[in-house]
């Protein structure tokens, strides 16, 4: 699978707050290290001013809730982003971190940031679409990126740094978009190999809009559903399938109740953290530097760990009795086939006239 890690995040806060509607990006390689002595480097020269202002004892503490487990590695770069904005305000800024949706679900979390709460959670396009930012959702449709490369271009554009700007002014702000969620597979009881085998099939999807019709343009009937209670209604009968990433199809223990994976790479899946805007400007400029800054930084460890840990996660679950099957070109050709209908529903989504030449012209 393939995954590129982002480039280091500029030492200058300056640079990164004029791209803070989208969070930065990059399209060079880095290592974990790299976030850590950019950190270590930019503390030096003194960009932790946040601390320096703060009056003493004073803590501002902001809640980040999502669905994932700690043990998953996005779980555990969420950890490190809260080590990294605890160190470099001298203790003056904390995350109070709450994983596998013990704050509630992502849409009940992102009504309480737009209401101004302290709560930070990860979201994509497909969510901002259905929070009044459409032309995003496109970017979560199946089969719409050839590869990663293509991914990075799109953060990297004047297109995608507008309509982070629309997010913000709808009342929420994107602190970084350089995570790696992972390539999203798909896991069935039976095995499916072409979009024939998913017709009428359920498939989980996450209750977004765009993830829903997406799979239902493929053939498959989707079926919105918490992550929680998807490991419950694979058992029983309820779903056929799930698709997501293989971190968390591991971490979410699928492998116990279902044996198929599918290597459709459908979603190059980015994703993004964000905050409510006005709970975000109740904090000073340094602050918010800080959260913009610590959040890329985590970013990239975060996606070394993805890198890293994807073989792993292929081989424990081929250990737990999974079979995997690659797709060949043909095979892969039917599914993106398949997929054009989904475009062709623009409308529907309250997408811009055109926007899907659009969007494949600033990835070029």
């Amino acid at each position: 699978m393939k995954k590129k890690a982002m480039a280091a995040v500029s030492a200058a806060v300056c640079a990164s707050m004029l791209l803070s509607a989208c969070g930065s990006s990059a399209s060079t390689s880095t290592t974990a290290a790299s976030a850590e002595t950019t950190a270590a480097e930019a503390k030096a020269e003194g960009t932790t001013a946040a601390s320096e202002s703060a009056a003493p004892g004073d803590v501002v503490t902001i809640n980040i809730g999502f669905e994932n487990t700690t043990e998953e590695p996005i779980g555990q770069a969420v950890e490190k982003w809260a080590e990294l904005l605890k160190e470099e305000s001298n203790g003056t800024m904390e995350l109070k971190v709450f994983a596998n949706s013990a704050l509630g679900n992502k849409s009940k979390l992102i009504d309480q940031m737009v209401m101004g709460e302290n709560v930070i959670t990860i979201a994509d396009g497909a969510y901002y679409a259905d929070y009044g930012v459409p032309d995003l959702g496109i970017l979560y449709g199946p089969f719409f990126f050839d590869d990663w490369d293509e991914v990075w271009k799109l953060i990297d554009s004047d297109w995608y740094k507008e309509q982070c700007g629309k997010l913000a002014n709808k009342g929420l702000t994107v602190l970084g978009s350089n995570w790696v969620y992972g390539e999203r597979e798909l896991m069935t009881k039976d095995k499916v190999v072409v979009p024939a085998d998913i017709k009428g099939k359920k498939i989980r999807l996450a209750n977004s809009q765009i993830y829903v019709e997406g799979f239902n343009a493929l053939g498959a009937t989707a079926v919105p559903m918490a992550l929680g209670d998807v490991y419950t209604s694979l058992q029983n009968g309820t779903l056929d399938g799930v698709e997501n990433p293989l971190s968390t199809l591991y971490g979410q223990s699928f492998q116990e109740v279902t044996k198929n994976i599918l290597m459709t790479g459908h979603i190059l899946n980015f994703t993004t953290w964000c905050i409510g805007t006005d709970y975000l400007n109740t904090l000073t400029q340094e602050q918010q530097d800080l959260l913009f800054k610590t959040c890329e930084e985590a970013g990239l460890y975060n996606n070394d760990l993805q890198a890293a840990a994807n073989d792993d996660y292929k081989k424990k679950l081929e250990d737990a009795g999974v079979t995997f099957t690659e797709l060949t070109d043909d095979e892969r050709a039917q599914w993106k086939e398949a997929s054009l209908s989904f475009y062709e529903k623009g409308s529907q989504f309250g997408w811009s006239d055109g926007l899907y030449d659009t969007v494949k012209a600033a990835i070029q």
